[in-house]
This record gives structure tokens, C-alpha cells and sequence, in this order.
């Protein structure tokens, strides 16, 4: 973060000398007043110079979105990158050629890069972010993949009459099948420690 002080007749005057000086405007940037300072008698004798420190907002999401752009010119892939914001929740949309590198099987990459992002932006944050990287839709086609996956094998569970274990995957990937089993004949539990944790799908009992 850039930050100076500043000083002039008035606080407002030493804030927009701060201003001037960060070739910056009032919402991109955060004010202290250190003095207001004081006139004096007819506004000379006696008079004291207010001082304010005045510095530049730090802007997490374009910071991370910076950091996404680096790690993409390290692995030589050229994407675009479609940054949103609802609150909390960020996302960042990567769009371009060779985006299947970027995935990996079963969206590993995709998801390593995500907690990376993640760490990022939290890191200096006095707010907690949701990060979520997508690419090319790969997200909404991984949930009608899980989607699929969690009917199918809870049907075996019940046809078999046994327990049965799906392969490990990320917290939000196993939310998922939470969801989707909620209400259905069967119960659903995670077992193991991560990065092995993974879902449990057990028959309920007639």
C-alpha cells in the first residue's frame, strides 16, 4: 500500500494535496486526520498546519486477479480472465486456448490454483472471500457429473445393501453430494483426513 502525509491551512487542503500527489481521487484511497490544525487570530497569528495521512486502498480481488496472472504466463497459457463480485464471493472466469491444462483430471489443477487464489486474498483481509475459479463452464459440468455420480451410487449402496466409498475430492465437490442425497434412502457422512477425505454412502436401514 502507498500512503503519505500530508499538510495544509485546513484538513481538506492537506487531503487534496494527498490527492494531487497520488494522482488518485477521495474514494480510492484511505484518510487519517493527524491534526486538524488551527486558524490563529485572523487566520495568521498563531496559526498551526493541519497534517492527514492519506493512503491507497489496497484492492484485494484486482490484486488476486494479478496474482492469477502471473501464475498463467508461468505456465505459458494465455486466458482471459472475467473477474465478478457479490459481496463475499468472488469468481474468476478463465476463458482462452489450452484451458484443459488448466483443469487437470478431475479439475485437480483447477482446484489447486482456486485454493491458492484463496490464500491470496484472505491473507491481508480484514473480510473472509470465497474464492471460485472457473474455466470455460467446468464447474457447472462437474456438478452434473457429481450430480450423476451420487445417484448412481447410491443406487448401488442400496441394491448391495453396504456401505460404499467414493474417491477423495475437495470440501465444496463433496457439499455436492451431501445435497443431492438429502433426501433419499440412503445417509451420507465424510470419513478420512484431507487431502484423502471423501464421502461415505450408507443404505438406511427399513
Amino acid at each position: 500500500m502507498k500512503e503519505i502525509t500530508a499538510s495544509g491551512r485546513t484538513a481538506e487542503e492537506a487531503i487534496q494535496s494527498a490527492l494531487e500527489q497520488l494522482n488518485t481521487t477521495r474514494d480510492q484511497v484511505e484518510i487519517t486526520i493527524i491534526d486538524e490544525g488551527k486558524k490563529g487570530l485572523l487566520g495568521v497569528f498563531g496559526s498551526k498546519p493541519a497534517f492527514v495521512k492519506v493512503t491507497i486502498a489496497q484492492d484485494l480481488v484486482k490484486d488476486t486477479e494479478a496474482f492469477l496472472q502471473e501464475i498463467l504466463a508461468k505456465m505459458n497459457v494465455e486466458a482471459e480472465i472475467k473477474t465478478t463480485v457479490d459481496g463475499k464471493y468472488v469468481t474468476y472466469d478463465l476463458a482462452g486456448e489450452n484451458i484443459a491444462i488448466l483443469i487437470g483430471k478431475r479439475g485437480q489443477t483447477l482446484n489447486a490454483l482456486q485454493y491458492l487464489l484463496h490464500l491470496v486474498i484472505n491473507k491481508d483481509s480484514p473480510i473472509y472471500y470465497t474464492v471460485t475459479l472457473d474455466a470455460e463452464g467446468y464447474r457447472s459440468r462437474r456438478k452434473e457429473t457429481l450430480e450423476a455420480l451420487a445417484k448412481k451410487m447410491a443406487d448401488k449402496a442400496i441394491r448391495l445393501n453396504k456401505k460404499v466409498a467414493l474417491d477423495p475430492m475437495p470440501a465444496f465437490e463433496r457439499k455436492v453430494i451431501h445435497h443431492v442425497l438429502q433426501e433419499s434412502h440412503v445417509s451420507t457422512y465424510s470419513d478420512g483426513i484431507e487431502p484423502h477425505r471423501h464421502i461415505v454412502i450408507k443404505p438406511n436401514k427399513k
